[in-house]
């Protein structure tokens, strides 16, 4: 199989914009992971949810945390090249899995994933963290889109339930309302991709994604990691994902029996 690189130029990309292009980060694992969704979809787990609102054509359907119960995922996630690439990219000597997550638009699905950030829905902070953002079908209009340099913005973006469009915490002052990119004139990056290309953001990275109005699917599955410096952090309410009963305490790395080593 095909070994993704990663450039010293690509490197510091992602330290710069916190995003780059990986090309054929899993071309070789595309069927595995095409099989997986479909196993998700057929059986969603616990967290699964359906994104659009009466009358909204289509379907945006997401799920997450199902890696040790579709073993697609789990032989994409230990046997690919992933754990190295992230590694490269975050320059860390360790990965960690945090998790997986599907997102599905049919053809016809208006809604764009709106603008946020993933770091504030989490548990876990760190300057060492990379989200792969892979389509299973060629993208060029439903592609994800990330704001250059949003990774080093002093203040965390508010986050926001899809949805109903809420705030997901119960004290929003103390974040950065949510941008619009486009009409502030933000540097937005985005790529055409092929099946198995991958997107590598940092948590902190705001990003979105435009409808699928076009006539085939749009199926992606995202992989979230962590290296040496994350660790368990409070946050004023329950995260997403949620982990209940984790048993963590603030500073603390992730417990490794839930969230596995990849590389040490």
């Amino acid at each position: 199989m095909a070994r993704p690189q990663v450039t010293e130029a690509m490197a510091k990309a992602y330290r710069r914009d916190g995003v780059v292009l990986v090309k054929g980060l899993w071309a070789d694992w595309v069927d595995d992971l095409r099989a997986g969704v479909d196993r998700n979809m057929a059986n969603p787990g616990p967290h699964a949810a359906e994104n659009l609102k009466p009358g909204e054509g289509g379907r945006f359907f997401d799920d997450y945390c199902n890696w040790n119960r579709i073993p697609e995922f789990e032989r994409v996630i230990r046997q690919s090249a992933v754990a190295d690439v992230a590694a490269h990219l975050m320059a860390s000597q360790t990965v960690q899995l945090f998790h997986d997550h599907v997102l599905v638009k049919e053809p016809g699905t208006a809604k764009p994933t709106p603008w946020h950030q993933d770091g504030p829905y989490y548990f876990v902070q760190g300057s060492q963290t990379v989200s792969f953002w892979s389509p299973l079908d060629p993208v060029r209009e439903a592609s994800l889109r990330s704001v250059a340099g949003s990774h080093l913005w002093p203040r965390e973006v508010l986050p926001k339930r899809w949805l109903s469009d809420t705030s997901f915490y119960p004290d929003p002052a103390k974040y950065m309302a949510v941008p619009d990119p486009d009409a502030e004139g933000m540097a937005v990056l985005e790529w055409a991709m092929e099946p198995g290309d991958a997107v590598a953001f940092d948590f902190r990275t705001l990003h979105g994604a435009r409808g699928n109005e076009t006539t085939r699917r749009r199926r992606a599955f995202s992989l979230r990691l962590v290296g040496d410096d994350a660790a368990y952090v409070e946050r004023p309410g329950p995260t997403s994902p949620p982990f209940p009963g984790h048993g963590m305490v603030a500073g603390q790395r992730l417990r490794q029996d839930w969230f596995p080593m990849l590389k040490e």
